[in-house]
């Protein structure tokens, strides 16, 4: 489930597509002073969102609105799409809406402005300052329970086995990576001890690609 160019992803719900654990964070259920909760405004009413397009199979699941904008809802492909209605399109394959700046108004004003916000939310965690080390796992992550904090990667991050993100419900991760995220087929990204995964957000220079049967959040 590729998602071309820059992404900021921060999944309140799970997407399942068919398309060295770390010391000294905030007690669990305390947010730490040096990292605050990345502010996505309007940006969070979508599990997607995406200026340039978004690609999957037949057979993925997810849960949440996605949106583009602002190219076209035909960069949009591998759904399965009811395209009856002119605000929006729905699919077996989302539980949401799928939406697009050339829908009828007024979800191209909305889309804008959820793409600046974005954007914003975007520059916010590009901009924080690390705290937990550069290049953990040389970018390899499968297998590392990660508590709260901001990670940082000048390579790509690869998920090839399960990774576990531990801390309280209002703990925050931050992962920041100049290159690509990568996850493997039939690998699972869990939330473990309360931590959410609406406070789990991945900053992410390069494409998103998310393999079958995986689950992200």
């Amino acid at each position: 489930c590729p998602t071309p160019g820059s992404a900021l992803l921060q999944t309140a719900s799970k997407i399942n597509s068919d398309a060295l654990a770390r010391h000294g964070a905030a007690p669990q259920g305390e947010e730490s002073e040096a990292v605050k909760k990345v502010d996505l405004r309007t940006a969070a009413n979508y599990v997607i969102l995406t200026k340039t397009g978004i690609s999957t199979v037949p057979s993925s699941s997810i849960t949440g609105n996605i949106s583009i904008s602002p190219a076209a809802g035909t960069y949009m492909t591998g759904f399965n799409f009811d395209k009856s209605s002119p605000e929006f399109w729905t699919s077996s394959q989302i539980t949401g809406f799928a939406l697009s700046a050339t829908h009828s108004s007024p979800v191209p004003a909305i889309l804008s402005t959820a793409v600046s916000d974005m954007e914003t939310a975007y520059a916010d965690a590009s901009q924080r300052t690390n705290t937990e080390g550069y290049n953990i796992g040389a970018g390899n992550l499968g297998g590392l329970t990660l508590t709260p904090g901001v990670y940082t990667f000048g390579t790509d991050i690869n998920i090839y086995s399960d990774i576990t993100f531990s801390g309280g419900a209002d703990n925050v991760f931050i992962l920041q990576t100049t290159g690509k995220l990568m996850q493997a087929a039939s690998t699972n990204v869990i939330s473990s001890g309360g931590a959410q995964a609406k406070t789990i957000f991945w900053q992410v220079k390069g494409t998103v690609w998310v393999g079958s049967s995986a689950v992200m959040q």
